[in-house]
């Protein structure tokens, strides 16, 4: 120990009286936390190993374990915080970048949580969803403006592809490798069981999930891994990723240690070797080259399948998707700042991208003013947490929400944020085999499937409340929505009125 000597930020606690050597914490560690001191009978703990991860306080059969903050500061200091001393600390050490994972954690302002929602009483009644018909089916695509007839009257469907869903909300991008293998097995039967779609992400798409292909959105990401003709082919969707909430402006990077067995063979890269997206597509600078790789796309599928664009978040976001809402791209994906990654630089996570809700309620409305709305539908991510965000993300302008990190806790996850380390002691971020099988798929699909029928229950609910019985009255409704605790300006941006007005 010494200048570099950082004191954990956890702090593992046993009950002796209760703790039975059973060596169970010791096991199931991947970080080797807890170890058992044959010579004195006892289990003892490294707390510097410590990533809080729940693992050994949920599987201790005595309860004998729990993790708590160590509450060792410096010196209170305002402007000079533990963790940003710390942070200090470990780049004098290294003279690295510092990695984090798992969405922004600092205490910008979160919108959902100042917009309220209206409901019913007396002169629009109220519905009951249990009783009355209540449609949550969305459909995504561009539509045209027309209704064309035949000779005979009868309406012609001159609709461009679309996507079907049973509810409006997706599994986002997360990619085979930096996920696991049955953790995109979880992903893509829920998906198929609930009449949704996941994202490969930029990883392709293992050979066993082609027949999820019904359910399946597939990635072009720059680094192009995994892309070929029958990939394409194999979605009900293409994503074009031109960005990402967690680290707008900058590539992926999947370390060469994950790069094995199938994973190589998948991204069509060799064993070892990093995979590195750089930050832009070398194809792409400007609108009209994006439209050429829109082409391209279409004419490979037959012009068979819709094409999503996904971007961050950014000041600029309204421009850009105004841009992309006229390139030929049927759906915009926006991603908020505050979403997760298994790997981003701290900050770019922590300092770069918008809050959703505004991005949002900002593309929706220069979309609306230019009157090209309807050539695109619009998905949302980036920190979508309840049934409720997502009633309001609708209310606000969204067709649909893309879901990721909502989706791994469903699966275990615990958001100790260690995902890059690639030790995920719940088996999702890790390709290790002994840690991989930790997450069963048949439980994990079925947990997914119970989140999202319950999420569409308290949809409904929240919908009947407000007198609406159709996810597309919701849509854009934003007399919906009332805000509490903003300012003008944020009120003006989102379009929507104080409480109380």
């Amino acid at each position: 120990m010494g200048i570099n000597w950082i004191y954990p930020e956890h702090e593992v606690v046993r009950n002796r009286d209760r703790c039975i050597n059973c060596r169970v914490c010791e096991r199931q560690c991947a970080n080797e936390v807890h170890e058992y001191l044959s010579e004195h009978d006892k289990m003892v703990c490294d707390d510097a190993k410590c990533v809080n991860c729940h693992r050994c306080v949920s599987l201790c059969p005595t309860r004998a374990l729990k993790i708590i903050p160590s509450g060792n500061t410096y010196r209170p200091n305002s402007n000079w915080t533990n963790r940003t001393i710390n942070e200090l600390y470990r780049q004098a050490d290294t003279g690295g970048v510092l990695l984090s994972s798992m969405g922004c954690p600092q205490r910008y302002p979160v919108y959902f949580e100042k917009i309220l929602l209206n409901a019913s009483q007396v002169t629009n009644p109220s519905i009951d969803p249990l009783r009355e018909p209540m449609e949550s089916k969305v459909s995504l695509g561009a539509r045209p403006r027309d209704i064309q007839r035949d000779e005979n009257g009868r309406m012609i469907n001159n609709l461009p592809p679309q996507i079907s869903l049973s509810m409006p909300v997706m599994f986002s991008a997360m990619s085979y490798g930096s996920i696991s293998y049955n953790a995109h097995e979880s992903l893509a039967r829920a998906a198929q069981e609930l009449g949704i779609l996941y994202n490969t992400g930029e990883g392709g798409l293992h050979e066993d999930f082609y027949e999820y292909g019904a359910n399946t959105i597939v990635q072009v990401a720059s680094g192009r891994f995994g892309v070929h003709s029958a990939y394409l082919n194999s979605g009900a969707a293409i994503e074009i990723k031109m960005g990402q909430g967690a680290k707008p402006g900058i590539g992926g990077h999947l370390p060469g240690t994950k790069i094995v067995g199938d994973i190589s063979r998948t991204r069509m890269i060799p064993e070892g070797s990093d995979a590195i997206s750089p930050a832009p597509h070398h194809d792409i600078y400007s609108i009209e080259d994006l439209r050429q790789l829109v082409y391209s796309l279409k004419t490979v599928t037959g012009h068979k399948k819709p094409v999503i664009v996904k971007i961050a978040a950014v000041h600029n976001v309204t421009a850009i998707a105004s841009g992309i809402a006229r390139s030929g791209a049927d759906i915009i994906a926006i991603d908020g700042f505050r979403g997760g990654s298994g790997a981003t630089p701290t900050r770019i996570r922590d300092n770069v991208g918008i809050p959703i809700e505004l991005a949002l309620a900002s593309v929706d409305q220069r979309l609306r003013d230019e009157g090209i709305r309807d050539n695109v539908s619009i998905i949302v991510g980036g920190s979508i947490r309840s049934s409720a965000d997502v009633v309001k993300a609708v209310a606000l302008g969204a067709d649909c929400v893309y879901i990721g990190t909502s989706a791994l806790m469903a699966l275990g996850c615990h958001l100790c944020r260690s995902c890059h380390a690639g030790k995920c002691n719940w088996g999702i971020a890790t390709q290790e085999p002994q840690l991989t099988r930790r997450l069963n798929p048949d439980i994990g699909h079925r947990r997914l499937v119970n989140l999202m029928n319950a999420w569409r229950h308290e949809i409904k609910e929240m919908m009947g409340g407000m007198g609406i019985n159709s996810i597309e009255s919701l849509k854009g409704n934003r007399s919906m929505l009332r805000g509490i605790g903003l300012n003008e300006k944020e009120l003006e941006i989102l379009g929507i009125r104080h409480a109380g007005e």
